[in-house]
């Protein structure tokens, strides 16, 4: 379900009607757009790249420094049963820890030992009720920076082999490609997780 824009909007900057394209496609349609604008941005969130259980106390092990803090609720997402779960922080380690080669924090979970395992993707770890969709939620810029590559990601999906022709009848095959986020990257300036395009 979108966060940000609904199918309303969309389909009013479209000028679509509902018999034509119901919510269930336009929905998609913005969420593949949130998918590609959510996760450039600032918020409470850190990558999950290996994790392991001892003796009911689950170590996650993040990508990057983290600002989580003892009795903080996470919510742990992409990971398997039981790591999957909001939690709440038992320890943290926010420095680089040499002898373990990441950053971490622990949390509680009764189950078997569980051996140190990589995991790619890499899950995610956000602060209970700070999602990026939570925290920019009636942000007209990042609305606006949605808004254009929904518009994008339906014309795409509409046009005869995903191209559409300028007025000069040039066409444009790349629409989908890196420039997408180019196009609305000064919206989304003031918002961008720097940390993240340093890596």
């Amino acid at each position: 379900m979108p966060s940000i824009v609904t199918a309303s909007q969309l389909r009013s900057v479209l000028g679509v009607s509902v018999a034509l394209y119901d919510n269930n496609y336009l929905d998609e349609v913005i969420n593949t757009a949130e998918a590609v604008i959510l996760p450039m941005l600032v918020a409470n969130v850190s990558a999950v790249n290996a994790y392991k259980l001892e003796a009911n106390v689950a170590t996650y092990y993040t990508a990057r420094g983290h600002y989580f803090v003892t009795g903080q609720s996470i919510v742990v997402a992409g990971l398997p049963a039981p790591f999957s779960a909001t939690v709440t922080v038992v320890n943290t380690n926010t420095t680089l820890d040499a002898s373990l080669g990441n950053f971490y924090f622990t949390a509680a979970i009764t189950n078997a030992d569980v051996t140190l395992r990589p995991i790619v993707p890499t899950g995610t770890a956000t602060l209970s009720g700070y999602s990026a969709a939570a925290i920019y939620a009636g942000n007209d810029a990042i609305e606006s920076a949605i808004l254009a590559v929904s518009v994008e990601v339906f014309q795409s999906r509409v046009a005869a082999g995903g191209q559409i022709e300028g007025l000069d009848f040039t066409a444009t095959p790349y629409r989908m490609g890196r420039s997408l986020t180019n196009r609305v990257s000064t919206l989304l300036m003031p918002y961008l997780d720097v940390e993240t395009v340093c890596q």
